[in-house]
């Protein structure tokens, strides 16, 4: 084998015996590690001159943190393209993405339930023309997908959806989330039968998850708070409402 063979691990480091040989003169001085593929020192990323693809790569928020930003303070194209992107992005992001109900076919099902954005809740509602709690719970679901504009409301007859559904299970809504479904709701009294309200209709789906949350509000309790509060000021306003004139005649 030779006295001059030198045994190197399986990641190529060297040995206590070329150490050894290193002190005695006999091996030269072991050379630097290499950078790791990809690893670039923090120094250099500070340095790294930057233009409007790195603006590009930002959210809202860091945008918003370079506010302060020395180097851009400098640059007065940056800046101006700093404000310009952190515009564009705040508009797209106030924008509703939905806002009314879409009628779907069981062809659309996949592409606009199964396949929405793990961000978008779905509420599908499945239901037959001519069924009169089919009407009132599609009416309801209007109302709610006007104001609730980040959550997507879809509605598919019930058996384009799923083959021979019997009338007697309808209205029901899935609801979806991230490919899965997260609740199947069956009937009309689970929405509080035929005196149901959009904010009846609320409740139920808040009980869910965040499924009526705004742009990126994920806390559940959260948004099931903020959907019973709104419950309650509508139930006591119907009820003051409703019991107004009552109220009047007795304490005549």
């Amino acid at each position: 084998m030779g006295d001059n063979f030198v045994y190197k691990d399986a990641e190529g480091t060297s040995t206590q015996w070329d150490d050894i040989q290193r002190k005695l003169g006999n091996l030269p001085e072991k050379p630097k590690p290499k950078p790791t593929p990809g690893w670039v020192p923090d120094s250099d990323l500070e340095n790294a001159p930057k233009d409007a693809a790195w603006l590009d790569g930002k959210s809202i928020d860091e945008l918003e943190d370079l506010e302060d930003d020395s180097l851009l303070e400098d640059d007065r194209f940056l800046e101006q393209y700093r404000k310009q992107r952190l515009a564009e992005m705040r508009e797209v992001a106030s924008k509703p993405r939905f806002g009314s109900v879409q009628r779907i076919s069981g062809s659309d099902y996949v592409r606009e339930v199964s396949q929405a954005p793990a961000d978008v809740w779905v509420v599908v509602h499945l239901f037959k023309d001519g069924l009169a709690e089919c009407e009132l719970l599609g009416q309801c679901l209007n109302q709610l997908a006007a104001k609730y504009t980040n959550t997507k409301f879809v509605k598919i007859v019930s058996t384009d959806c799923i083959k021979n559904y019997p009338d007697n299970l309808l209205p029901t809504l899935l609801v979806y989330n991230s490919t899965n479904v997260m609740a199947n709701l069956v009937g009309l009294r689970r929405f509080g039968g035929p005196k149901c309200t959009p904010e009846d209709v609320a409740l139920v789906l808040s009980q869910v998850g965040p499924v009526l949350g705004e742009p990126g509000e994920t806390d559940a309790d959260a948004v099931r708070a903020r959907i019973q509060k709104d419950y309650v000021e509508k139930m006591v306003l119907r009820h003051a409402t409703k019991g107004g004139g009552n109220n009047s005649d007795e304490d005549s």
